[in-house]
């Protein structure tokens, strides 16, 4: 038994969830998202929650089972609060700079790096060593925060790159002398 998958999905007010077949849509104040699941589930709108149930007792059920629901869940949790990811840019030099709907990263590269931002997806620079990107969809969130990241990794020595904000950087000793 899935205890994630047994959890119905609670849908808050001024949130709609449709199904058609294996597909929930669901409607809520920041936007429309949308999930196909697969066929070893079942979906179903029962008094204000979505609930999952696996059809059958085979093992591709069972692990569908949680993962649909945390996905369903997902759509909920995005189109009501949406999604957020801070990064935080450390090193002499090293800041971010909007221009447009396109950032602009100092990174000690030989050039600025001019990193596109895709449709939804919103990314702001509160300073210009800090980057906010929000959204409904936590994966494109989570993939355009990484993508950004992957320009400067933090080094374990001094710590410079872009990091998350909630990330810890295992730091090492020096040469000694």
């Amino acid at each position: 038994m899935s205890r994630i998958g047994k959890k119905p999905v609670a849908l808050p007010s001024g949130v709609e969830a449709k199904i058609d077949g294996q597909t929930v849509e669901v409607k809520g104040p920041k936007g429309v998202r949308s999930f196909t699941a697969t066929d070893d589930v079942t979906l179903a709108v029962e008094d204000g929650a979505l609930s999952v149930t696996p059809r059958g007792k085979s093992k591709r059920a069972r692990q569908q089972w949680g993962m649909t629901r945390t996905m369903v869940a997902n759509l909920v949790t995005g189109v009501t609060d949406g999604f957020k990811k801070e990064l935080e840019i450390n090193g002499v030099g090293y800041r971010a700079a909007m221009e447009g709907k396109n950032i602009k990263l100092s990174l000690g590269l030989s050039h600025d790096v001019v990193f596109q931002v895709p449709d939804g997806v919103t990314v702001t620079a509160p300073k210009n060593t800090q980057l906010i990107v929000e959204g409904i969809d936590e994966q494109q969130v989570g993939q355009v925060a990484a993508n950004i990241r992957a320009w400067r990794k933090p080094e374990p020595y001094k710590g410079k790159g872009i990091k998350y904000v909630d990330e810890y950087i295992f730091r090492k000793e020096g040469k000694k002398k």
